[in-house]
């Protein structure tokens, strides 16, 4: 406990003694120019963020490690009878049991600081330290998702389906918000005039990337006539494209090009590896394990985390905005953000890394130094993009609907 009988000059004492002193202290330590000073203090929420990271990237490694190495590695396996007797006991099942050690770590996570709002609280201090004891239950977990029987890791891997899904929206979402953010900055009439040049070079330069990543895309995945499936796919991106422009510029939205051109590198993204060999140029290339294969792999793998690690932190976006009503600011002793919602979001993140690495199939073998490939994944790609151009017009459209509802009616609707 902190100095909580301590009475005060004034002749107070008690609580506010007690937060002060946690305040100042954490101010200290965040002060603290060495980097193993804040991680052995545990007070800095802020490098914590990172602390999880790198325990999330290591999963990652691991279940990449047991699916293409595991069964020279670990053929111990198989005496444990835990597998059945199949010798892809390390494959996509040793993917799913390395992605359930790490969901069940971040979701005990969440379950020991969901609702913290306060730096003061004890679970402040378990959040941002104790790091010794987490990476003990990380690793003791993991151990025991092996020891599982066959049938429970399959019964997770279709849970993990449903988690993926959920991290995609979270995801979805959070970009979107960031996406709507910006464009709102720029072209409020605080920053209209001083943005005007850098707003243009952006939109121009996105619009300019998504038109190549459509042409491109028709010369890699589209050979021959008969990839219709692929040609759809591309068309259809090119077509929403369009389409969110048209939104925005509509004169009652006039949203401008910013937003919707960053939201055609998304969509561009999302879209940008149809499925099929036999409709895909690289194919032949893909075949073959080269040193541009691997960086491919590498920063997909990376990208996993850094998409994880940013949605974590954005909890804002699925909360009313709190700077509406002149009450923006955070007070002091509040926590930087949502504890809760930052291992919910890397405990989706473990379901989601174990379906990309498997390519959202646990019944079919993945090549080594791949990563997302295959039908299923390409199918979960293009729903995503069209859910998020849905989404995103939606967005644009809603305010105008629902005043012209409440004009109407006099009233707000029921």
């Amino acid at each position: 406990m902190d100095a909580a009988g301590v009475v005060l000059p004034g002749g107070g004492s008690g609580s506010g003694s007690s937060t002060s002193s946690r305040i100042e202290r954490n101010n200290a330590v965040l002060k603290d120019p060495s980097w193993f000073g804040q991680f052995r203090n545990g007070s800095n929420p802020w490098m914590a963020r990172y602390v999880y990271a790198l325990i999330f990237l290591s999963a990652n490694l691991l279940a990449w490690a047991a699916r293409d190495y595991g069964g020279s590695a670990l053929t111990e396996m198989e005496r444990l009878k835990v597998c059945d007797g199949k010798s892809d006991c390390l494959g996509a099942e040793g993917v799913l049991r390395v992605s359930l050690g790490c969901f069940v770590f971040f979701i005990l996570m969440f379950l020991l600081t969901v609702g913290t709002s306060k730096l003061q609280d004890p679970r402040d201090a378990w959040h941002s330290g104790w790091w010794s004891a987490k990476i003990a239950i990380w690793v003791g977990v993991t151990l025991l998702a092996f020891l599982l029987p066959s049938t429970i890791v399959r019964i997770y891997g279709e849970i993990a389906h449903f988690g993926a899904g959920v991290f995609l929206l979270i995801q979805l979402v959070s970009v979107i918000s960031f996406i709507t953010w910006i464009n709102d900055r720029c072209l409020s009439e605080k920053n209209a005039e001083r943005c005007h040049i850098h707003v243009m070079v952006v939109a121009t330069g996105s619009y300019v990337i998504s038109l190549v990543g459509i042409i491109m895309m028709f010369i890699w995945y589209t050979p021959d006539p008969s990839c219709l499936l692929n040609i759809f796919f591309i068309t259809w991106s090119l077509v929403l494209l369009q389409l969110m422009t048209s939104v925005s510029l509509h004169p009652k939205i006039n949203a401008g090009f910013l937003a919707p051109g960053l939201m055609g590198l998304y969509v561009v993204f999302l879209c940008c590896e149809p499925a099929g060999e036999s409709c895909n140029r690289k194919a032949e290339s893909s075949k073959r394990t080269d040193w541009l294969t691997i960086i491919s792999f590498v920063i997909g793998l990376l990208a996993i985390v850094i998409a994880t690690f940013s949605t974590g932190i954005d909890s804002q976006c699925f909360q009313k905005s709190e700077t509406q009503g002149g009450g923006g600011e955070k007070e002091e002793d509040e926590v930087p953000y949502g504890y809760g919602f930052f291992h919910f979001v890397f405990a989706t993140g473990a379901m989601y890394f174990a379906m990309l690495l498997i390519g959202w199939n646990t019944h079919h073998a993945i090549k080594k130094w791949t990563i997302d490939v295959g039908w299923t994944s390409a199918w979960v790609r293009i729903v995503n993009e069209w859910l998020a151009v849905c989404v995103y017009i939606w967005m644009m459209v809603a305010p105008i609907i629902l005043k012209s509802r409440r004009a109407a009616g006099g009233s707000p609707p029921v």
